[in-house]
Order: structure tokens, then sequence, then C-alpha cells
């Protein structure tokens, strides 16, 4: 990168494109701050769910305040995408942060899981920019030979929040009241101070220059794209409820389907203005990546929902212990991300990492389906740390492939494929995954009590709990038992109230306790040997990924270099077309990568 004298912190970026140390360090404080709420949010929440789950009697429908949030978030990280490539990024940045603020004080207010849910899905709409946007803005100003460089500063910040959200949302969510407010509410109040603060950082550090493409926004497609995934998505949730071959599920599988059909053809239709535009895909970095991307979300998001409630429900920890307890899969995150972004960066190959992490995803997830209710907790965070690793060499590595692969105008909307494709595949998998656990649930629960019913340790803990006195845990459970046992309704008396507020397991007796836990460890059991089997098919989608070399220089600085004429009228090069003519696909990346695809010319404007 070539050096020049550091103007100061607010003024703009120097017309050459090439940036300082100085300058990128100066932006990415504005960056990090809106990463920081996003990253923040996730791990809060993620410690807290059961809580307020809880509270709100809707376990079970917990997936729905995930599911909202993913979905809102994956379908406008497109829109943003091109948005931030037609009026510049800061802008939108800025708008994100102020809608995930506005989604957030919301939340606090949530009576029912289902009004959560809605909440949560306004979160999701500002969610959907502070990750892609962030993304891209490096992109545009790092070349990815450089990137591993500053790596770091991000790995902080996701290191941060990993230890600081399972605190703050540990101490939220056991706290009954803080200043008269129940304190799970918290978790959702927390964000506001947190995202004002980071407006006013964003405003006074993130100053960028912005070539203003002139293009349509593709309304018509996102809404066909939301009508595509959310039918699907809700028939996830509600299917075992509706029944998977109800009516209701019929409409929303011909729905779903209807509305991607149009959604393919819409974006034929419209070309380079499209919201995901399809030549795109047509290079093989890019759709192998995003292929990769939509089945590593799932594997990822259903492993990541699962385990906080196996630590939880089965290993009876508290909000705050369970956060801490997955501090070695953050671990394995941050080791795989640094060690990967330091050797790429030496030696310009990426390859070898995402094709090794999908390899230890599938490895970590199919160990996780060995882990029992009375596996020591040692071995589990063992299997965490290699899950871990598996998460870190494909995080930086696929997002550097995608915007390596594409011309310089375009890494708007390559950034925010690649992210939208791991956000749709999270989405799905979430819905997926939560569904099989509550659907074995109670099966399991049940085969769990017939095992334990003849032996005598449970015979004397229903002995004991019916000498309790009413109106406790233990009392409550056997009497329910005893009845249901006469009646030979087990499966419905253990599990009815578990699915819907979990919370008296902590005062439960051990010995009446036990079913409810293994049940709870064997269901998922499943989830995560289902999980396992989805990975194994992104590994195989990863060993397709072609090696591009990586480009040496910045998005700004090559849009300035590129010989005068050398872009389409749209402003995109007809990447399609050309790698139609020029052969092999890995031949199409490697000139893609090696910069000698054409890019805007003359100085960008202020913006």
């Amino acid at each position: 990168m070539t050096e020049q004298t550091a103007p100061p912190a607010t003024s703009a970026l120097p017309d050459e494109g090439a940036l300082t140390h100085r300058q990128i360090v100066t932006i990415l404080i504005g960056l990090m701050m809106g990463m920081f709420l996003a990253a923040l949010d996730q791990t809060i929440v993620a410690t807290s769910i059961r809580t307020i789950a809880d509270d709100l009697k809707g376990l079970d429908q917990q997936a729905w305040a995930t599911t909202a949030y993913l979905i809102t978030a994956t379908i406008v990280t497109p829109l943003y995408g091109k948005l931030g490539d037609i009026y510049g990024r800061k802008k939108l940045f800025i708008f994100a942060i102020s809608i995930f603020i506005v989604g957030s004080a919301l939340s606090s207010f949530a009576t029912s899981m289902y009004s959560l849910a809605a909440f949560r899905a306004v979160q999701g709409l500002g969610a959907g920019g502070l990750m892609s946007l962030a993304l891209a803005i490096i992109g545009d100003i790092v070349p990815p030979r450089e990137r591993a460089k500053y790596q770091g500063y991000f790995l902080a910040v996701f290191g941060i929040s990993s230890v600081a959200g399972p605190v703050i949302g540990g101490f939220f969510a056991g706290a009954d009241t803080i200043l008269g407010i129940t304190g799970w509410r918290w978790v959702f109040l927390v964000n506001v101070p947190i995202g004002i603060a980071a407006l006013v950082v964003v405003s006074r550090t993130l100053h960028l220059r912005h070539q203003r493409l002139d293009h349509r926004i593709d309304w018509l497609g996102a809404f066909l794209l939301s009508a595509a995934l959310v039918p699907l998505l809700i028939v996830l949730e509600q299917g075992r409820e509706w029944g998977w071959t109800s009516t209701a599920a019929w409409v929303a599988y011909v729905v779903s389907a209807l509305a991607a059909v149009l959604f393919v053809l819409q974006e034929r239709r419209i070309g380079d203005e499209a919201i995901l535009p399809l030549r795109m895909f047509r290079n093989r970095t890019v759709g192998v990546s995003s292929a990769a991307s939509v089945v590593i979300g799932v594997a990822m998001f259903g492993g990541l929902a699962a385990l906080p409630l196996y630590l939880q429900i089965v290993k009876g920890s508290t909000p705050t212990e369970a956060g801490l307890q997955l501090i070695p899969m953050v671990a394995g995150i941050m080791v795989g991300s640094i060690s990967s972004g330091q050797i790429i960066a030496r030696t310009g190959r990426y390859r070898i990492f995402p094709v090794v992490g999908s390899g230890l995803l599938v490895a970590g997830l199919f160990v996780f389906h060995y882990v029992g209710y009375d596996t020591p907790l040692w071995q589990t965070m063992l299997v965490m740390v290699v899950f871990g690793l598996g998460l870190g060499f494909n995080f930086q590595p696929l997002t550097l492939a995608v915007q390596n692969a594409v011309p310089p105008q375009q890494i708007g909307v390559a950034t925010s494929t690649a992210t939208f494709t791991r956000q749709m595949g999270g989405t799905i998998g979430t819905a997926v995954f939560l569904s099989i656990l509550f659907s074995a649930v109670p099966e399991k629960i049940a085969a769990a009590f017939g095992a334990a019913a003849p032996t005598a340790d449970f015979q004397a803990g229903i002995a004991a709990g019916l000498q309790a006195p009413p109106g406790t845990a233990d009392n409550t459970v056997a009497t329910a038992l005893q009845q249901a046992a006469s009646s030979g309704s087990v499966s419905a008396a253990s599990s009815s109230g578990v699915l819907s507020d979990s919370s008296f397991l902590t005062d439960l007796d051990p010995r009446l306790a036990k079913p409810f836990l293994v049940g709870f460890s064997d269901a998922m059991d499943l989830v995560f040997l289902v999980g396992a089997a989805v990975m194994v098919v992104g590994f195989l989608i990863m060993l397709r990924l072609p090696h591009v070399e990586l480009r040496s220089g910045s998005a700004y600085s090559e849009r300035n270099a590129a010989p005068e004429g050398s872009v389409s009228p749209e402003g995109h090069e007809d990447q399609g077309d050309r790698e139609g003519q020029d052969g092999p696909d890995d031949q199409d990346d490697r000139e893609v990568g090696a910069g000698a695809a054409p890019s805007r010319t003359g100085p960008p404007a202020a913006g």
C-alpha cells in the first residue's frame, strides 16, 4: 500500500484512494462500535433467552425470538449492500444503528414470546446492516493481502463481547428487578446507551469518500425474497403443531416455492440491478462460497442454539456461568481466525482453511452427539474448542474469497451476498434444529421416565416428593407423576410443563429431575447428529472452492488506477459474460482475483 502523509482524523480520504495506517485505524474505530453493538447483543440474548422464555411462559416458542431477528436481518442484508454501493455506506451504517436502538427499546416492553419476536424483527432490520456494511467498508479500504493486519481489532470486539456479554446478560437475567424494571428487560435496554455512543463515534470518525452508482433498487426482488423465506420458516417453526402435511403447511410450501421461482425470474430480468445479481454466482468462487455459507450457517446456528440450552437446562448452569463456559469455543474462533489471517497475509493462499475448518465442524458436531447428561464439562469444552476452530477457519477466508473474486465496484453487493447466505442458513438452521429439539423432547423424556420408573432411587424420589409441602416443585411433580402412572399417560405429564417453563428443574429433587435432564440431553444429541450430517454436505461443497490469487491493492486504489472507459454504463463489469468466454471457472477466478477486472475511473466523490 502506498504511504502518504496522514491528514487530520476528521478529514476526508485522499483522492489517490490509498490510505495510511492512521486513517484506516480511525475508520476502524467507528466500525468497531457498530460491530460491538451487534456482537454484544447476540451474546447477551443467547445466555439469557432461557430466563426470558421461562418468564414469558414460552420456552418451546423461543425459536420465534431468534428466527424473527434472523429473518429480517437476512432479508435486508442484500438491500444494505446495494444501497451502500449507491448512496454511501456511512449514512446507511448510521441508519442501521438507529433502527437497532429502536428495536432494542421496543424489545424491553415484550409481554409474550410473540411480541418479543415482533420487536426482535425490528432489531434485525438494523442488525442486517451492522456486520455487512462494516465488512464492505473494510473491503473498500484495505487490500486483501493486508487485511489480516487489522483483523485483530475486530477479534478484540468479538472477544470482549463474548466475555462481557455473558456476564452482563447473566447479571440482568439473574436479577428480579433493577430500578423497578424486570431484570431481563435490561438485556435489551442496555443497547440504547451503547447504541447512542456508537452513533456519536461513527459520526465523528467514519469519514469516507463515495462514488455514487446511479441504479434502481430491486424492491420487487426484496419482496419476493421475503415471500419465499417467511412462509418456509413459519412452517419450520409451527410444523410440529400444525402437522408437516397439514393444509396450513402445504399452503406455506406452495407460497414459498412460487415466490422463490418468481424471485429467480425477477433477478434474471433485472440483471445487474438485482438485489442478488445472479450472474455473480456464475463466478465459481462466489457460487461455491455462497452454497457452502448456507450449509455452514445451518450447522453453525443449529449448534449455537442448542449449546446454551444444554449448559443451562442439563448442566444446571446460570446464564452467566453458561456464557463463561462457552469461552473455549470463543477461544477456538479467535485462534482459528488469527492464525488463518496471519498465514493468508504471508502466503496469499486461503483455500486450505475453509476446507479444514469444514472438516473440524463435521468432527465437532459429530462428537457433540455423544455428549450426554453426565458427560464431564471439561470434555464438552474440548469439543467446543474444535467447533470454534472450525468456525474461525471459515469466517474470514470465505468473506475474503468473495470480496477478492469480484470487481471493486461490486464489493458491497458481494459482501452482503456472503453475509446473506450465511444468515439465511442460520435462520433455517435455528428454526429446523429447535423444531427438531422440541419435537423430540416429549418422546425422549417419556423414554427416560420409562427407564427410571422401576428403579428404587426414582421411587424414593416420588415418595419424598409426595411428603413435600404442597406447591413445591417436588410435590407438584411427584403428584403429577403418580396420577399419570395410574392413568398410563406419563409422556404428557412429564413433558407438558417443561416445554413452556423449565425453571422448576432448578429446585427439583435430583432423583426426579434426572429423567427430564436425560430426555433433554438425548434430544440435543439428535440435533447435533443432524447438524453433523448437514455439515458433511458443506465439506463436500467446500472441496470445490478454487484458489484465487489475492489482490495487492484496495478497492479505492484500484478504481482510480483502472483505465478510462473500462466499466459498462451501469458501472458494473459484465462479469458473467466475460467468464463465459474466457474458459474454465478457475481461470475466470484467477483473472478477477488478480485485479484484472475493470473498475470505475476517477476519484471518488465525497459521500
